[in-house]
């Protein structure tokens, strides 16, 4: 049985493991980057998570293999971003569905909003 992973900063993790996963903390992209090498090629690794913001900061070459595997899946997770105003939660909201399904939708406010 495949596990899942979540790679993040020490201030979230204990939130993941509540919720009953295995959970790498890291505090550096550098540290990150180890850690999602040794995951990308640990055989139990069935869905790796990781911080959004160390899923951004992978260098090419890992970028490159994470796409080219089909286990681990590799998703990024929206731990700290601020979302203050309503366009920009729209826009954040529209940057996830663009990267799920590969489709830009925009998203229109309800009167009141």
């Amino acid at each position: 049985m495949y596990k899942v992973v979540v790679v993040t900063d020490p201030e979230t993790g204990d939130g993941f493991r509540l919720a009953g996963v295995t959970v790498v903390e890291v505090a550096t992209q550098e540290a990150a980057q180890e850690q999602i090498h040794m995951l990308l090629d640990d055989d139990t690794t069935g869905i790796l998570a990781l911080n959004e913001s160390f899923f951004n900061g992978m260098d090419d070459k890992t970028r490159q293999k994470v796409d080219s595997i089909y286990r681990p899946i590799v998703i990024p997770l929206p731990v700290k971003e601020a979302v203050e105003s309503v366009g920009e939660r729209r826009a954040y909201l529209s940057r996830l569905i663009h990267r799920a399904i590969g489709i830009d939708i925009t998203l229109r406010s309800r009167e009141g909003e």
